[in-house]
């Protein structure tokens, strides 16, 4: 199974540090959760459940990772960072009070992370899913300390892939097609959406996955208007649209194949926007390449998607970065002024809808000097069962 080796994590750790001589901060504190874990599992592998969690990185020593109160044995067997700290903040959503359980403090973790310097100012990563508890405490105990979001610092390191972190991805990629097989060799009508996400998680954990890399997509009829939502009770049925979106998690990396397909034939209508949807995001792909400035990418796909006369049934596109989250930074816009470069990951995601259908072709790709490496090769194709 593909993985990430210890000395990776200590290479970041020293990246991460330079980042923030160069922005002039004294410390980091990176925050993750159960369901946002990236940032910290980036740096020591630790994946909170329940509780929440972050890691104190000086700019010059050791880092701490910080815990929730019950999280301290099951931290231990995981964290590449051996210095651990539990602490209040980080407790689990219901708030138990833990008598009995002895906590540290932000001041406490500082001193011991930063012996005989003064912090002035501190960097937080991970700055939109800082939790409040958080920010008051260090406010409190750090009154004149200058809190700076900090997300650049980290994201900027995450966003060009290692040879491993490739290789992580295009594991999870290979389980999510398995997972995809199984669906279409084991789907019928008058089966639940529900119950078709169970065939996929199956697969998943069959073929080695950890975890799903995001909450499975398996839509059919109306529900395939929503661009983001979640399975239902609904039924499946012949002659419509159904959605999948099925992704993978491989040692911290997400993936996820996405196709619109139908039992039996569509109508026109539907068929029609089902063939444009896979030739515009094939266009995408077609458009990507190392040296080309993301905006104009997204304003020439856009300026294709508007010549075809299909603009009323685009919703937003065409690329979001993938990496240890399905979506993570940078997004593709017309707005984007960075340029595309060499093992930048995206996930090309190009969903249109219309009243009562929609449809979204999904996959992975390394930006390559080129071109583009495609991560799922096997559903790029109409399929019609």
């Amino acid at each position: 199974m593909a993985s990430i080796p210890k000395n990776e994590y200590r290479e970041r750790l020293v990246k991460f540090q330079a980042n923030l001589r160069r922005a002039g901060l004294d410390a980091a504190l990176v925050h993750g959760n159960e369901a946002d874990c990236a940032n910290v599992r980036y740096l020591c592998d630790y994946w909170p459940t329940f509780e929440s969690a972050a890691v104190l990185v000086p700019a010059e020593g050791e880092p701490v990772l910080l815990i929730g109160p019950e999280s301290q044995e099951y931290a231990r067997g995981r964290s590449l960072i051996p210095a651990i700290e539990k602490m209040i903040e980080y407790r689990e959503s219901a708030d138990p009070e833990y008598p009995g359980i002895a906590v540290t403090s932000y001041q406490d973790v500082v001193a011991k992370a930063l012996p005989g310097k003064t912090l002035r100012k501190l960097g937080l990563v991970s700055y939109s899913i800082t939790p409040l508890p958080v920010y008051t405490s260090l406010k409190a105990q750090f009154p004149g300390v200058e809190l700076v979001k900090a997300d650049d610092t980290l994201v900027s390191l995450r966003t060009i892939k290692t040879a491993n972190e490739i290789a992580c991805m295009k594991k999870a990629y290979d389980i999510s097609e398995k997972a995809i097989d199984a669906i279409l060799a084991e789907i019928k009508p008058g089966m639940t959406e529900l119950q078709v996400t169970g065939i996929a998680q199956r697969e998943i954990y069959r073929h080695g996955g950890e975890y799903e890399g995001h909450a499975l997509y398996v839509f059919c009829g109306k529900n395939t208007c929503n661009a983001i939502s979640r399975p239902t009770h609904n039924t499946i049925k012949a002659n419509e649209i159904i959605q999948l979106n099925i992704g993978a998690r491989v040692c911290g990396y997400s993936s996820s194949v996405g196709l619109p397909f139908s039992i039996g034939p569509l109508p026109e209508p539907k068929r029609r926007l089902l063939e444009f949807g896979l030739e515009a995001h094939l266009k995408t792909i077609e458009l990507m390449r190392a040296g080309r400035p993301a905006g104009e990418v997204v304003r020439e796909y856009e300026a294709f998607v508007e010549g075809r006369g299909f603009k009323p049934y685009m919703l937003y596109g065409p690329c979001h970065a993938i990496g240890m989250m399905e979506v993570e930074r940078p997004w593709m816009e017309s707005t984007s002024t960075y340029e595309l470069a060499e093992n930048m990951t995206f996930q090309v995601d190009t969903f249109f809808y219309d009243k009562d259908f929609g449809l979204r072709w999904e996959n992975g790709v390394r930006v390559a000097q080129g071109g583009c490496e495609k991560f799922s090769q096997r559903y790029m194709k109409v399929v019609q069962l």
